[in-house]
């Protein structure tokens, strides 16, 4: 098989494996993470009704640094849109990615913002 289809087979497995387990509920909704090679994007989403209740990007932003300083940006304006939603406890779910580096500097930032998950 080629590298690079393994790569993304893998890839969308482990994203499955933990879709699985993981769903947003009204009282828990779901916090999602998207990390692209120049920008970080964070939504809590509530599945039952199939939308998207906040999010915070990097796109259109002055943000400036590496990812992972973005990633706490991120993070701490996630947290502070989902106070004023009144939203307080969600569901982590990092997709295909380990819980090290980025998505552990944005998970610590939404938590230290007041997010419980």
């Amino acid at each position: 098989m080629d590298y690079l289809k393994h790569k993304k087979l893998n890839r969308a497995r482990r994203a499955n494996r933990v879709r699985a387990v993981v769903v947003g509920t009204a009282t828990r909704p779901r916090m999602t993470i998207n990390i692209s090679n120049a920008h970080v994007t964070a939504q809590i989403i509530d599945d039952t009704k199939s939308q998207s209740l906040v999010y915070a990007t990097t796109v259109g932003q002055k943000v400036s640094g590496t990812l992972t300083e973005k990633a706490i940006w991120v993070g701490s304006e996630v947290a502070k849109k989902a106070a004023k939603a009144k939203i307080s406890k969600v569901v982590f779910d990092r997709g295909s990615r380990k819980f090290h580096g980025r998505i552990k500097a944005l998970a610590e930032a939404a938590r230290s913002e007041g997010l419980e998950f």
